[in-house]
């Protein structure tokens, strides 16, 4: 297993240039920690493509390259290089990409992903983890997970995470209303994304090609009484989401108004996902959400906060949608497939597997995520939820001594001990000493 960073952009740090090796570390420490992989086994990787860090190119004592970083085709040859090296000395190897800047983060992915055994933790984990969120809000309803298309969802940013969930989103979606074409129009129609300008729509200049698909029609706009540019407050008045979606590393951006806005939501259970980290830019805070929008709400997060405790005895949870949920689980049920490739379809049964990985009891009480004390049981059932989608897509290619055919033969039980049996576990001979 290799991460790979350019630390270009470290999560609310920016760019670190070679600094951003500790990422890589920290993220394979977690595959280690969750997935039981090897850590004989694993692979920290920076590419050292120069900083435009102002701090780090006049600091003497700077590790790395002290230079402009490489742009256009300069950069791209280098990462070509590295992808052809890495699967040249270990064929079968998974890479995951972590912490690249958004221009690059949807390009490489693009480039490699139906080729190599790879995938990008910030959009695609990220998009997962919120997915799941997702599902579980309908849950947290008393609604089937199938309900999903007929949500309606304003997301705030539209970097590279944004982007990710709403792409995954809409996918997700569009399988559940059977991939037509008009399954597609149909999910894209659910979303309202708005960044810094306001609502994004067509007739903006100079819109990223990235979202340009979820720009709304100005004739739409008209029917909803919105104009160009509308802020997010007058988007949430007239659409009324079920999900206020924040991805946009902006600290406090649902503000009071915003949250009283949300109130006309036409959902049973209005939910405040605030996923931006760290702490400090989280649309909001759990204490702001339950004051405003009341005990029956439901709240994530991408930082940690603690529960809020209502005088009735009542606690609103608060659910921390971490990467952590997923990748590891995506990483381990590829690698005991031997899928060539990370198709949707395995990422969409990873985030299925984890919103359904909750009780009914527990999602009535607003909790859609699991405690992280239960990251190995998780990460066993998503690993093996991966690999039942790659069998069903006909992707799997075996593991060591287990051929494809042999696979494709397990019990949903069989397939469970196959993953547990590949899980590597610290344990350590005791170790007795004797006095001289």
């Amino acid at each position: 297993m290799i991460v790979v960073t350019d630390g270009s952009r470290i999560l609310g740090l920016g760019d670190l240039g070679v600094h951003g090796i500790g990422i890589a570390v920290g993220k394979l420490d977690l595959y280690v920690a969750a997935a039981g992989i090897n850590p004989q086994r694993v692979l920290p990787v920076m590419i050292d493509v120069g900083t435009n860090n102002e701090k780090l190119l006049k600091d003497p004592m700077y590790l790395g390259l002290q230079q402009r970083r490489l742009e256009d085709d300069e950069y791209i040859s280098v990462i070509d290089e590295f992808m052809e090296a890495v699967y040249t000395r270990w064929p079968h190897v998974i890479v995951q990409f972590e912490d690249f800047q958004s221009k690059w983060a949807f390009k490489l992915l693009e480039r490699y992903r139906y080729t190599n055994r790879m995938f990008n933790d910030d959009v695609q984990g990220t998009a997962g983890v919120a997915i799941a969120g997702l599902l579980g809000a309908v849950r947290a309803q008393g609604r089937p997970m199938i309900d999903f298309p007929k949500m309606k969802i304003v997301v705030t940013g539209a970097g590279s995470a944004g982007i990710g969930v709403l792409n995954a989103a809409r996918k997700t979606m569009a399988r559940m209303l059977g991939n037509t074409e008009t399954a597609f129009d149909s999910a894209q129609s659910q979303f309202w994304v708005v960044d810094a300008q306001g609502l994004i729509t067509e007739g903006r200049e100079n819109i990223d090609p990235e979202a340009q698909p979820f720009a709304r029609k100005t004739k739409e706009m008209e029917r909803q009484g919105l104009k160009e540019g509308a802020t997010l407050v007058e988007v949430v008045r007239e659409v009324k989401p079920d999900v206020l979606l924040g991805l946009s590393a902006v600290g406090g951006l649902f503000s009071k108004e915003v949250l009283e806005a949300m109130k006309g939501s036409t959902s049973t259970r209005p939910a405040i996902f605030a996923m931006s980290n760290p702490t400090k830019n989280a649309e909001c805070t759990p204490q702001d959400a339950f004051s405003i929008l009341g005990e029956n709400m439901i709240f994530a997060s991408g930082s940690p906060f603690k529960n809020v405790e209502f005088g009735n005895g009542q606690i609103g949870h608060c659910n921390q949608g971490n990467n952590m949920y997923l990748f590891p689980g995506i990483g381990l049920g590829t690698l005991l497939s031997g899928a060539p490739i990370v198709s949707d379809g395995m990422l969409q049964a990873a985030s299925e597997c984890l919103a359904a990985y909750m009780s009914e009891e527990e999602v009535l009480q607003g909790i859609i995520y699991p405690p992280i004390s239960r990251i190995r049981d998780i990460t066993k059932s998503i690993a093996a939820a991966v690999i039942k989608e790659a069998i069903e897509e006909d992707l799997v290619g075996g593991y060591r001594e287990m051929d494809a055919r042999e696979l494709q033969k397990l019990s949903e039980e069989e397939l469970m001990e196959y993953v547990e049996n590949n899980m590597w576990s610290p344990e350590y001979p005791t170790l007795v000493y004797k006095d001289d």
